[in-house]
């Protein structure tokens, strides 16, 4: 009998014809008999605690709870793109200038570069001369987001790491000559809140995965040279607590080995325990395969979805990446955000807002505007957004906009607009004498309120509490 550790689980082999029988002692003992059953207890062992390399397995992976918990991230979308900062979804420049030939950016170049330069050359002009990463941190913890996710590497391919597999096109050997990801990493780990990583698996013009594409994905030269190693090596340096996978969407999760990594990243890497994954892994898989679900870029379900979920949404309604002519007619406003963030989280969801930094390493004053009132409102409200659950119902119609959440034995319903004459009526929550209701801005200030014939309740509310977002939160304990 042999027993052998893989990389996915506890393997038994018996070779029957060549094993001879395992004596008995004189006094009783079996060794035979407890061999099997160290055996049994290995394989059950290994059962019990790890994953295989399918979809089944995987996605009975329970989510860790932090991200349950925490509600709210910041998405950050950076690199080489930065630098031009053009066009709608900028993150894209390359490609719509050089694949698609967008007459836009074709102009663009014209104008302003050279006849001879290309997209690599942007890269020397990506200088990040005033990245501060611990200033980076400090926006991002006061903003109330409970954890970040970065871009490691986005669909042009370049690195914002030293990857080995990224020769001269990564952040190290050109442009900032600096490891972005490992020093924004440290910082926001010194705020106590979750890192997490971007990571595109494909790369539009990479020889290699051009190859592959032209196989029709049979060869799989540039997985097991490039986006596997590189993702291996993330992990294994950076320990993100959340990979967010993107550019997958060409080739069947197959090609991607997709299943093989997940089972190793949930059985053996340094994160197994605590990481976190979305749904990209593979044409096919969004919304149905994975840790949680991203299904498309600014999903809103419009019904409570029985598998946790998180909508990404951006600041600059028109890209990811920074650009550098947007209007502020174009942004999010403070209320705009507010009433997203709720609705989603109304819904059981996570929100991921992005901000686009600019290539110099600075974060757009606008964008850390939003950032720092949204975190001056959850400073307040923050009460009925982390840690709380969809409650039976996310709205009322009677009072929109309104959004519902739970948390412990109270109710939160969440406002938009201050009520007229200073009373408020809620049809649906069900009160008894026990119930309290506070306004969260003054939290030791009861309210008067009455229960109406029928259901729900009418609250006398206070004098209006100022709100940048126009948003208040009320809370019902002891209401259900």
């Amino acid at each position: 009998m042999i027993i052998a550790a893989g990389l996915n689980s506890v393997y038994v082999f018996r070779i029957a014809d060549r094993s001879p029988p395992l004596p008995s002692m004189a006094g009783g003992i079996n060794y035979s008999r407890i061999i099997q059953i160290v055996t049994l207890l290995v394989f059950a062992l290994g059962c019990g605690v790890r994953y295989t390399a399918d979809w089944e397995s995987l996605d009975a992976r329970p989510l860790p709870q932090w991200f349950d918990d925490s509600k709210f991230g910041i998405f950050i979308h950076w690199g080489v793109f930065s630098v031009p900062g053009f066009g709608k979804f900028s993150e894209w420049f390359w490609y719509w200038w050089k694949a698609l030939k967008y007459q836009q950016e074709i102009e663009f170049m014209r104008k302003n570069y050279p006849p001879d330069f290309q997209y690599a050359d942007f890269a020397k002009e990506f200088h990040a001369e005033f990245f501060d990463p611990n200033g980076w941190a400090e926006i991002l913890e006061v903003s109330g987001a409970k954890y970040v996710v970065f871009t490691s590497k986005h669909h042009d391919g370049f690195t914002n790491w030293p990857s080995p597999t990224s020769w001269n096109w990564n952040s190290v050997d050109v442009g900032p000559h600096r490891d972005l990801v490992g020093e924004l990493a440290a910082a926001v780990r010194k705020k106590n809140l979750h890192f997490g990583l971007y990571h595109s698996m494909f790369e539009w013009f990479n020889p290699l995965y051009l190859a592959d594409a032209a196989s029709g994905f049979k060869n799989q030269d540039f997985v097991f040279g490039k986006a596997l190693p590189e993702l291996v090596q993330l992990v294994k340096n950076y320990k993100p607590d959340l990979i967010w996978s993107d550019g997958d969407w060409t080739a069947p999760d197959t090609y991607w080995n997709s299943t093989e990594f997940l089972a190793w990243l949930y059985n053996d890497s340094p994160v197994k325990d605590v990481v976190v994954t979305n749904d990209r892994w593979g044409k096919g898989c969004y919304c149905k395969h994975g840790g949680y679900y991203n299904c498309a870029d600014r999903y809103s379900p419009t019904e409570v979805p029985t598998h946790k979920w998180e909508k990404c949404q951006t600041i600059d309604s028109l890209s990811w990446g920074y650009r550098r002519y947007m209007k502020a007619t174009e942004l999010l406003t403070l209320p705009n955000i507010l009433k997203d963030m709720m609705y989603v989280v109304a819904f059981g969801g996570n929100y991921l807002l992005n901000i686009g930094p600019m290539s110099d390493g600075m974060i757009p004053p606008v964008f850390e505007e939003r950032l720092r009132d949204i975190g001056s409102w959850l400073k307040i409200n923050g009460e009925a957004v982390y840690g709380s659950k969809a409650w039976r119902n996310q709205t009322e119609p009677a009072v929109a906009p309104l959004y519902y959440t739970a948390k412990n034995n109270s109710v939160y319903a969440v406002i938009f607009g201050w009520p007229p004459n200073q009373r408020l009526q809620l049809s649906l929550p069900k009160t008894s004498k026990a119930t309290n209701v506070t306004l969260l801005d003054y939290p030791n200030m009861p309210l008067t309120w009455k229960p109406v014939k029928g259901g729900g309740l009418v609250i006398s509310m206070p004098p209006m509490a100022a709100s940048a977002g126009n948003a208040w939160t009320l809370k019902l304990e002891g209401a259900a």
